[in-house]
């Protein structure tokens, strides 16, 4: 599932009628008026914005620009996060992978994941990509956070913080099994 999709979804289901309209309105001098009369969501909006390459994987300014102009600043630092993923994730940037302590915390965090990854200080957008592309494999998508969590630290990522992160959230068995 691509990335951007998954974004401009979200951005879509948490936009106003009225926030929709002022979308439409700040596109008049891009988007055909005839095209604009039909669009009734954020979404179908959005698909315009593609189609007319005005918004690609790695060009956002102009999605940040409308966003900027209806005051919906949470929406632009999700933005901003997105863009930083896409710096972050370059090929060259695999970390060593603690596999151990990985299975360890798969095997014994469950359902709680999210609160850890909190605490790791990973954003909420990650994590709802995570849950999209697993929907149902609960041990996927605690696998898939933590090599995010891995990804963005890179060789900061540290076994002694994952430690210090499961103890914040109480999970001291867990984090005891981790230091064996």
């Amino acid at each position: 599932m691509d990335p951007l999709l998954t974004l401009l979804h979200s951005f879509s289901s948490s936009l106003s009628d009225s926030e929709v309209s002022s979308l439409k309105f700040l596109c008049r001098g891009r988007i055909g008026k005839r095209k604009l009369e039909s669009v009734r969501s954020g979404g179908e909006l959005f698909s315009i914005l593609l189609e007319q390459q005005l918004i690609t994987s790695s060009d956002v300014s102009f999605l940040e620009g409308l966003l900027k102009s209806i005051k919906r600043e949470d929406l632009v630092s999700q933005l901003k996060q997105f863009r930083e993923e896409g710096e972050v994730n370059a090929p060259d940037d695999q970390p060593d992978m603690h596999e151990k302590p990985i299975e360890v915390v798969c095997e014994n965090v469950g359902r709680e994941w999210k609160m850890l990854m909190r605490k790791l200080d990973i954003c909420e957008v990650k994590m709802d990509r995570i849950v999209a592309a697993n929907p149902f494999n609960l041990q996927e998508q605690v696998v898939q956070s933590l090599r995010e969590w891995q990804k963005w630290k890179g060789k900061d990522a540290k076994v002694d913080d994952l430690i210090k992160a499961l103890r914040g959230c109480n999970m001291n068995l867990v984090a005891d099994r981790v230091e064996q």
